[in-house]
């Protein structure tokens, strides 16, 4: 990657505790910082990252978010069994508010605690608003770091947190919005013209939804444990169908998530069909993520179930957007272990590791699909990529009955254990390649020669069981290269690679098969561009094909494979996108091969912009073990395309208009045959099943996987 990685955080931070007797506050303790910030160090991410030092946010920046202006009361739901300040006195201006929060560190311990009281779960100390000032600071600095390109992307670790924080209030542990102050910095300070905010703590960030709630210039994601209004912050605006107001409508998406236990599944499952496509569509110019790791696995607070190495993949759907512009910030996470692990997880991903083999992938469950299905629906008349979405569902929702019943989900104290993530370790080296002569090896890549001196095992082994004795010598010698090439990658001694050859469809030919027959590995072949592939690959479900294309599938194939057919082929960019998020990452990531060939044939019409998308998206499967194939003719395009295989991203395609609707027909078709044996890609609470299915031939085999698919 050609910048790095921020890592801010400043032990001044830890100063901030509670000072009395709070069974709700007691949770949010400094152990927080320094136990993940000592993970990074123990785990030798920290020394990986750039050290930014720390500055207090000022007054100006503050009052960006927190500014003189009367503002509305917060609900009164958000003090619980509190007394509202809008009972006590007229609600303070936000100017007001800062001037209060200056007070409090000449206040004593009593004096503080009933400050305090007025507002939601939520505690001062005499440091508070020093602490809070550098957590706003620190967001900021980061932003600088992103933004003048001194680093790519980054982490920062502060506290006390801010997304709950509203206009004029303290709320939820949260004393001033550092994710929304630093929204406002970046459009003010850069001229930054959109701006995407990923919430994906576990508790509804209120504070950045009424902050932006009329800016179409801020897009807001948000899921949360919901239950129907009954799980804190107690809100009606949480629900899904609030949506923002005035020019801001439809840039406000709130996925509640009406049960616990929600998995690996669950949270990808609604990247892949709700947020990336909408982010597409939105191209924003900086990426903004309130990283709450209460969502993660053994948290008290949220009660999930998804795994640590999930933060992983959600990190690396991120990283193209914006061009790589990406700044996380923390907010919730009260299980020690799990917040370290998932830290880590994070941090690793921002520094251009390897994702992890994705853990638990399934589907959906039926309660996850009852909230997307909504989501989807309320939102198509703001969007051109869910116009094609199922309208709002007739049915009750399923766990709107326990509501009714009043049985919510119990806080348990059961002991969660999980796994400790696998360990990620990044090969030697990131990206080779395989070039003609007379091509030159791009900066950052390994040269892989071909083999003037084939292995006679490995020549003779292609012979026999792939190519037969037609295929002249120097073809051999490519071939024999790229199952050597191949084989390194599986020893982690390569990530990645690019080769140029002249018959991509025979080099995909002999290396799926090589990997699946001699390696016992699965393969995920991806085709961009119509070309009439010979024969089946395997035919014991150890490949899967998808083919994007502007020709008919023509004869059923044996094999995995999946034909998608679009009007203008890869051309259309919202068309090929649209294929991409929403059918080829759902089946790449619960098909999880070992391998993905990547392969763009002669005239394949992909403008340049959607195929770097395409090749660093696919980095997120097979622990990135990714080749590469093109045409020998193509050697102009060798440089732009090893870019995302280095860990760059891709640039920017712009805002997306809608899809053609014949695309969208094809792949709504396409979904419904498919999603039965997919889980991935069900949308729905409820979903059909095509009357073609009939003609879907499938079977199961041992590893689960799909043998036979038609469209």
């Amino acid at each position: 990657m050609k910048a790095g990685t921020a890592l801010i955080y400043d032990e001044e931070m830890t100063r901030h505790r509670l000072l009395w007797d709070d069974p709700v506050c007691e949770i949010e303790v400094p152990e927080r910082l320094t136990l993940s910030h000592g993970a990074l160090v123990r785990s030798g991410l920290a020394a990986r990252c750039v050290s930014i030092p720390v500055r207090q946010a000022k007054d100006e920046d503050i009052l960006l978010v927190h500014r003189w202006v009367p503002i509305r009361p917060p609900p009164a739901s958000v003090y619980q069994n509190q007394t509202p300040l809008s009972t006590v006195s007229t609600a303070p201006t936000s100017q007001e508010y800062l001037e209060a929060v200056k007070t409090t560190p000449h206040l004593s311990v009593e004096e503080l605690q009933e400050f305090s009281k007025p507002f939601g779960d939520v505690y001062f100390h005499p440091d508070s608003y020093h602490c809070a000032k550098l957590a706003a600071g620190a967001t900021l600095q980061l932003v600088d770091g992103v933004l003048t390109g001194e680093v790519r992307n980054g982490l920062a670790l502060v506290r006390p947190p801010g997304h709950h924080s509203m206009h004029s209030t303290a709320n939820g542990f949260c004393v001033f919005n550092n994710v929304a102050i630093a929204a406002r910095y970046a459009k003010k300070t850069y001229g930054v013209k959109r701006v995407l905010i990923v919430d994906w703590d576990i508790h509804h960030g209120q504070g950045v939804q009424y902050c932006f709630e009329d800016d179409p210039s801020v897009l807001y994601f948000s899921w949360h444990r919901y239950e129907h209004q009954r799980y804190w912050p107690n809100l009606r605006e949480s629900d899904f169908d609030i949506m923002g107001k005035q020019k801001g409508t439809g840039f406000n998406i709130n996925v509640p998530w009406n049960k616990v236990g929600m998995k690996n599944s669950d949270y990808l499952s609604v990247f892949c069909h709700v947020l990336l496509p909408v982010a597409y569509e939105f191209c924003p110019d900086l990426v903004l993520v309130c990283a709450g790791f209460d969502s993660g696995i053994g948290d008290p607070e949220g009660q999930m179930s998804a795994t640590p190495d999930i933060f992983a993949h959600l990190t690396h759907l991120l990283m193209n957007l914006a061009g790589g512009r990406l700044c996380a910030v923390l907010e919730g996470g009260y299980n020690l272990t799990s917040l370290q692990q998932s830290v880590c997880q994070t941090v690793q991903t921002l520094l251009g590791d390897p994702a992890p083999p994705p853990v638990n992938l399934g589907g959906p469950c039926h309660s996850a699909l009852e909230s997307l299905h909504c989501v989807r629906a309320a939102h198509r008349p703001y969007w051109s990529c869910l116009k094609h979405a199922a309208e709002l569902p007739s049915f009750e929702i399923s766990t709107k009955r326990v509501k009714d019943e009043g049985n919510e989900s119990k806080q348990t104290n059961k002991e969660v254990v999980w796994p400790e993530p696998q360990k990620r370790v990044a090969p030697p080296v990131c990206t080779a390649v395989v070039l003609p002569d007379g091509v030159t090896c791009p900066d950052g890549c390994k040269a892989f020669i071909p083999l003037d001196d084939s292995d006679p095992a490995v020549v003779c082994n292609l012979r026999e069981k792939f190519l037969g004795d037609g295929v002249d010598g120097v073809a051999v010698a490519t071939l024999s290269s790229l199952v050597v090439l191949v084989e390194k990658m599986q020893k982690n001694q390569i990530r990645n690679g690019l080769a140029l050859v002249p018959d991509v469809a025979m080099a995909m030919m002999c290396v799926a098969k090589h990997t699946a027959a001699v390696l016992n590995e699965r393969v995920l072949v991806v085709c961009v561009g119509g070309s009439r592939l010979p024969g089946p690959i395997t035919e014991d479900g150890k490949t899967l094909l998808v083919q994007v294309s502007q020709e008919e599938a023509g004869e059923q194939r044996e094999g995995g494979f999946v034909p998608v057919c679009l009007k203008k082929g890869c051309s259309d960019v919202p068309g090929f996108m649209q294929a991409v998020l929403g059918l080829l990452l759902p089946l790449g990531y619960q098909y999880d091969p070992d391998l993905v060939l990547l392969m763009r044939t002669e005239g394949s019409s992909v403008c340049e912009g959607a195929w770097l998308q395409l090749t660093g998206l696919l980095q997120g499967v097979a622990q990135g073990r990714t080749l590469v194939l093109m045409q020998e003719r193509e050697k102009d395009c060798v440089a732009p395309t090893v870019s995302p295989l280095l860990g760059d991203a891709a640039p920017p395609l712009g805002p997306l208009d809608a899809p053609l609707a014949e695309d969208v027909e094809v792949l709504e078709r396409l979904r419904n045959r498919l999603q039965v044996d997919w889980k991935l890609l069900q949308t729905t609470g409820e979903f059909r099943v095509a009357a073609s299915h009939n003609n879907l031939t499938h079977q199961q085999t041992s590893t689960g996987s799909l043998r036979c698919l038609s469209s």
